[in-house]
């Protein structure tokens, strides 16, 4: 069991999301980065879906009424008994140890991820927050959380290679769109403004959506509205002020504006980790770069649990002038 003592910020318990639900209306949730939520699971030994604590811009303070072993995704700093550890590598904590989670230093959204996972009760098959519907509430100081059972033996030590760490500390982001399907709706220099211009992460964005400040997105005779469609994660709004809004984890399912785009899958992580004041470019891709784009992202997933699980090995390569990993089988005797 863990307990919180400080909560300084947003925090949720979060997993992948509700699947297979949005025919009746109710969001996908989950967290908001899959990539580092992931990554956080597979360096304690955990499947994907495992439910981690995810938080907004600063972390939280966590006394550990049990021995764990635990890892922190982010550029964030942190500390365990008062001494500074390392993000992307697991610890293991015993009783009465207190683990102190600063404030990131790029991005938006960081992840704890306990070995076990953490027990919580399943709402339509999820243990996601989703507050708008009452489907469990943000963590506050005093909340104790019991973790699910897991061999700590082994789990210890894992440390991601810096190279394979997700990097969100650019404050201009080029997120590659899959244009459509109402392009109808809007004319040719809107879409050429669309794919040329800068847009500005503004503070009234959140889980549901961002909201951008740019150039205004000009509307052909259709105008912004639609006959009421389906929303995926990802799908780029435009409303009659020509200003997008990029629809995030908590989005509606459905929605009446129109929409000029929707970002690759691969892409929304990025999008997520924009803090507001950055700023997004949209470069359009064919639906098959995007399925392609999301299949090498796949396999290199597949390649980091393996290489954390010991059963692939990671070297560092030269190739171009830039430093890369390469896996490789570990050999059995």
């Amino acid at each position: 069991m863990i307990e919180l003592f400080k909560v300084p910020s947003v925090l949720t318990v979060q997993d992948l999301g509700r699947t297979g639900y949005r025919k009746l209306g109710v969001p996908v949730s989950g967290v908001m980065d899959e990539v580092s939520a992931r990554l956080a699971n597979y360096i304690v030994g955990n499947p994907d879906n495992a439910p981690v604590l995810e938080f907004l811009l600063a972390g939280p303070t966590i006394r550990f009424n049990a021995s764990a072993v635990f890892a922190v995704a982010g550029d964030v700093e942190i500390r365990l008994n008062g001494v500074p550890i390392e993000p992307w590598r697991s610890y293991w904590a015993k009783r009465g140890d207190v683990l102190e989670v600063g404030m990131l230093k790029s991005g938006l959204y960081g992840y704890i991820a306990f070995a076990g996972g953490i027990k919580c009760e399943r709402l339509l098959g999820s243990c996601s927050t989703y507050t708008r519907a009452g489907l469990g509430r943000p963590l506050k100081a005093g909340d104790k959380l019991t973790l699910g059972y897991a061999i700590l033996t082994g789990k210890e030590g894992r440390v991601l290679p810096r190279e394979l760490r997700p990097d969100y500390s650019a404050k201009e982001k080029v997120i590659r769109v899959i244009l459509g399907p109402n392009l109808d709706h809007f004319t040719e220099h809107g879409i050429e403004t669309f794919t040329s211009e800068a847009y500005t992460v503004t503070p009234e964005s959140d889980r549901m959506g961002y909201r951008l400040d740019g150039p205004a997105i000009e509307h052909s005779e259709k105008g912004a509205d639609i006959v009421t469609d389906a929303v995926p994660i990802g799908s780029i709004q435009v409303p009659a002020n020509g200003k997008p809004i990029i629809m995030m984890a908590d989005a509606q399912t459905t929605g009446g504006y129109a929409k000029i785009g929707v970002v690759a899958r691969v892409e929304v992580p990025l999008v997520a980790q924009s803090r507001p004041g950055e700023r997004l470019r949209f470069k359009a891709v064919s639906v098959e770069e995007a399925h392609e784009l999301l299949r090498r992202r796949e396999k290199t997933m597949t390649a980091i649990k393996a290489f954390l699980d010991g059963e692939l090995r990671a070297y560092r390569i030269k190739a171009g002038g830039e430093e890369l990993i390469a896996f490789a089988e570990v050999q059995k005797e």
